[in-house]
């Protein structure tokens, strides 16, 4: 014998002994009524009472034809009745019934006859309120056809966990016919799944009774072992009437659109992310190739038109011919695919029938999910390439435009191996939001190259040569653009020849950055320069420099000096600018204490001159504040280190300005930086 289910359910064995009742009969209140030859009721059921409203006493003995029929339905009752009675074949159907309260109501009846052991016949009738069972009928109907041509999955299993229904949905699903489910449980017949957690929630939801909803998995079945699919599972209890436990019911959508749109959204989401990090042509085209593998594809290569490049700005690439500069390649995994791909840096020239070329020119997407002979030598370079990919397994292949603000700027090109499933319209999305992306961050980081090197140009063409060795003074310099942005500044520096033996060392900064404080910064330098030659002192020329700033609605700070080699002599005023650093021989650096002035621009403010000795072997270490002002730091700190750094008595002025770049300034600054060192010598030469 079985043991007893914990939950008072039967499986589908029959056992000896009592069973426990099935619902179905009470939900339709069946009632049973016996007649005699006479048709006078012996017999009256509980659920008579019920159904018809009378109670025993009333009903038994009283010919059922006059108590529960209406007049009218009377002669037809009887004849139903007699036939029953004579020829022992059953009647059925649904008869109109007369309720104890008066009313009519329809109910449904299977009549038939009875033999008793004495030879006497009764007649037994067996009746449930036909509007119950109608419904009853179109729930069962109901249930039955949504269970069979629902797409949804869905299986119950009973409290042993074993399947005992499974519509075709969740059969094709699984890729297990649905008479291979029934009578086993979940690791027989679906061992392919995690059926260790599957049958550890079946097991807590047929205990507790609280469903799960929504559990999300993600696996393959024998219906498409070569893909992952996604799928939502529900598991929910089935509880009868009188809360009996039946088992547990499972549904099964397969939302595997929904998963890899997610997948889509996540990746297009970690690629803005990951691309356009640097202003930086390379390194975007490389950020873009690392989004797109494995994610998309086995091997992916970027490739940026020349012309794109060198700012020769073109509709397109010529009818008959393309020039592309290859940018970056990433492969999933060690393939001779990758050098079948132009090695970055290498300019490529690719003709018309290249599908590189088509691309570019039409700036429209080409897919090949299926890739022939034909198709790789419109792929590859050349024939080599080409069998290149053939050995590497090459089946399938995307190409997507890179276009930004209306320009094709190059190609994405994508390709796999490995993946056994070819590229698809959703794959060419993806990729192609993808080079959107990376295309605007490949075009600001062109522009901003081309920018930046005009702006970078405009500076240096501004700053003068290397400043020739003056009398009696040995010069160094140094001038370094800002490290991150096209926006270079004001600063400069010039060494000027006076009359009389004398040098002007200048260095200033105009407030601001770009091409509006470079030109500024170059009208000054020129006024400097012109000043220089009339041989006014020091605070003349920052005076006049004043009134020329004020008129150009600017603002700068400027350090200028004025060494005689005759008297070893330096006369220096500042406007605004940082203290120059004084190095003598023997001694630690020191900051000048000059009074500081106001910057140049303010207009009618005063300068001071001081004067000070230079000894054979001194130096005088002018600057720009780019070198020593940061966010993170004080500026007596930073001025702190100048002086630790200058403090080395051996070390030659040329040294000292790479010394002074090397550790106070950061590739990534947001400022530029002019350093101007001038040694005393002895002058006359001997």
């Amino acid at each position: 014998m079985r043991k007893p289910d914990p939950f008072g359910a039967e499986g589908d064995q029959p056992d000896s002994g009592p069973r426990q009742p099935r619902e179905l009969l009470d939900l339709l209140g069946v009632a049973a009524v016996l007649l005699d030859a006479e048709g006078r009721i012996v017999l009256w059921s509980p659920q008579a009472e019920e159904l018809f409203g009378y109670t025993p006493p009333e009903a038994l003995g009283q010919y059922a034809a006059r108590l529960l029929v209406h007049e009218q339905d009377l002669d037809l009752m009887i004849r139903l009745f007699s036939e029953v009675m004579r020829t022992g074949q059953g009647w059925a159907g649904a008869f109109p019934v007369r309720h104890k309260d008066g009313s009519s109501r329809l109910v449904e009846f299977r009549n038939m006859r009875l033999l008793d052991d004495r030879g006497d016949f009764y007649a037994l009738g067996i009746a449930t309120d036909e509007a119950a069972l109608r419904q009853v009928e179109r729930d069962v109907a109901l249930s039955t056809r949504l269970v069979s041509q629902s797409p949804i999955g869905l299986a119950v299993l009973d409290t042993d966990l074993r399947y005992v229904a499974v519509n075709p949905a969740l059969a094709q699903i699984n890729g297990v016919p649905a008479e291979d489910h029934l009578g086993r449980r979940v690791r027989e017949a679906l061992p392919f799944l995690e059926v260790d957690a599957i049958e550890a929630a079946l097991r807590q939801v047929l205990t507790s009774g609280k469903p799960m909803i929504d559990q999300h998995s993600v696996g393959r079945t024998p219906a498409d072992p070569d893909s992952d699919h996604a799928w939502s599972v529900s598991y929910y209890r089935l509880d009868g009437p009188r809360g009996r436990v039946l088992g547990v019911a499972i549904v099964l959508v397969d939302v595997t659109d929904r998963h890899r749109a997610r997948q889509r959204l996540a990746l297009i989401a970690d690629g803005s992310a990951r691309i356009g990090t640097t202003l930086d042509v390379e390194q975007t085209a490389r950020e873009l190739a690392d989004v797109a593998v494995p994610e998309v594809a086995d091997v992916a290569a970027v490739d940026i038109l020349d012309s794109i490049l060198n700012d020769r700005h073109r509709t397109g690439p010529s009818a008959d011919r393309a020039l592309f500069r290859a940018l970056a390649v990433k492969a999933a995994y060690p393939t001779e695919a990758v050098r079948a791909a132009d090695p970055p840096g290498q300019l490529a020239s690719y003709g018309a029938e290249r599908l590189a070329t088509q691309c570019v020119r039409t700036g429209r997407p080409i897919l090949i999910p299926h890739v022939g002979e034909r198709d790789l030598a419109r792929i590859a370079r050349d024939a080599e390439a080409a069998a290149i990919l053939a050995r590497a397994g090459i089946h399938s292949y995307l190409l997507t435009p890179l276009i930004a603000r209306g320009e094709v700027l190059g190609t994405l090109g994508l390709t796999r191996a490995r993946s056994p499933l070819p590229f698809d319209n959703d794959d060419l999305l993806l990729a192609g939001e993808l080079a959107d992306r990376a295309a605007v961050c490949i075009d600001n980081a062109r522009l901003y190259q081309g920018a930046r090197n005009t702006a970078v140009t405009l500076q240096r063409s501004l700053l003068p040569d290397i400043p020739p060795q003056q009398a009696g003074l040995e010069i160094a310099s140094r001038y370094r653009p800002a490290g991150t942005t096209i926006e270079v500044g004001g600063d400069w520096f010039d060494v000027l020849p006076l009359t009389e033996d004398k040098t002007a060392l200048v260095v200033g900064d105009v407030m601001g950055s770009g091409i509006s404080a470079a030109t500024t910064m170059g009208r000054l330098r020129t006024a400097t320069s012109t000043l220089a030659d009339l041989d006014l002192p020091p605070t003349e020329v920052l005076h006049h420099l004043d009134k020329i700033t004020a008129d150009l609605e600017q603002y700068a700070t400027c350090a200028y000096a004025i060494y005689d080699p005759h008297r070893a002599l330096c006369h220096i005023a500042v406007a605004g600018h940082l203290p120059p650093v004084l190095m003598r021989t023997g001694e630690p650096p020191e900051l000048l204490d000059l009074p500081t002035g106001a910057p140049l621009g303010v207009g009618g403010v005063a300068f001071e001159v001081t004067t000070l000795g230079l000894a054979p072997g001194d130096q005088l270490v002018l600057y720009t504040d780019g070198l020593v002002e940061t966010r993170h730091h004080a500026i007596d700190e930073r001025l702190d280190l100048l002086l630790q750094l200058l403090h080395s008595p051996d070390r030659t002025s040329e040294e000292t300005c790479d010394r002074l770049l090397e550790s106070l300034r950061d590739p990534d600054d947001h400022d530029d930086v002019a350093i101007l060192i001038a040694r005393a010598r002895r002058w006359p030469r001997p």
